[in-house]
């Protein structure tokens, strides 16, 4: 189980000034659920996201996921832990342009070490989302392709925790059902899946939701099983 608590974390404005960007007594997300965090921009939704991915270290507090409290690593090991057990789906997809849709899938396995049989499980997730993965080219792909693509490279090594920011923003309603279709399944086999959204229907396909202003809790609802 996914559990942060006490995390407090400041940055700093262009004069110099520190803001309180996230300030969240405790956080714990369901299992075989889906957790919406949701406010205006700037609230911390990604923030959050990204210090329970073990990529952005709070000022003060810590992340526990089963028996690893994530913050007591060192980065080299937080980063094989991550590859691990977290499958982080960005909302800029970072994808590397030039590559297929297969490379930037299978590429994961060059970090860390080969990876028997990746490239068989590469195909396998491209096509059950619905992906050419033929193309040559990422750009070649629709947005909500390029998507898809993404949640695949997060669910390569079939980590138990997805981390979602925002993975339906700008696509269709087709694209975006689909999308939510595969965290349902994800969330229904009893992974951990915590999206920061703003968009309805992600918002009614949750069982909780956590919703943040300036980095705070303003309200929670919790979660029950999926």
């Amino acid at each position: 189980m996914l559990v942060a608590e006490d995390l407090r974390l400041s940055f700093r404005d262009a004069s110099g000034g520190a803001f309180r960007a996230l300030d969240l007594p405790r956080f714990a997300p369901a299992m075989g659920a889906i957790t919406a965090v949701r406010g205006p921009s700037g609230s911390g939704k990604s923030t959050l996201l990204y210090v329970l991915a073990g990529l952005l270290p709070p000022d003060h507090g810590h992340v526990r996921f089963a028996d690893v409290n994530l913050y007591t690593l060192g980065e080299s090991r937080r980063d094989r832990w991550r590859r691990e057990n977290i499958g982080f789906v960005f909302q800029d997809f970072h994808l590397l342009p030039e590559l297929s849709p297969l490379a930037n899938v299978s590429i994961a396995a060059t970090f860390g070490g080969h990876r028997a049989n990746v490239t068989a499980r590469a195909r396998e997730l491209l096509e059950k989302l619905g992906v050419p993965h033929s193309r040559r080219s990422v750009e070649l792909l629709s947005r909500g392709e390029r998507q898809r693509v993404a949640i695949a490279r997060a669910l390569l090594f079939d980590p138990p925790l997805i981390l979602a920011d925002e993975p339906t923003a700008s696509l269709d309603d087709d694209a975006g059902h689909a999308v939510l279709d595969v965290m349902k399944a994800l969330a229904r086999d009893g992974k951990t899946v915590v999206i920061a959204t703003h968009d309805a229907k992600a918002l009614s396909s949750a069982q909780a939701t956590l919703v943040l202003g300036h980095g705070r809790a303003i309200e929670a609802r919790q979660a029950v099983a999926a």
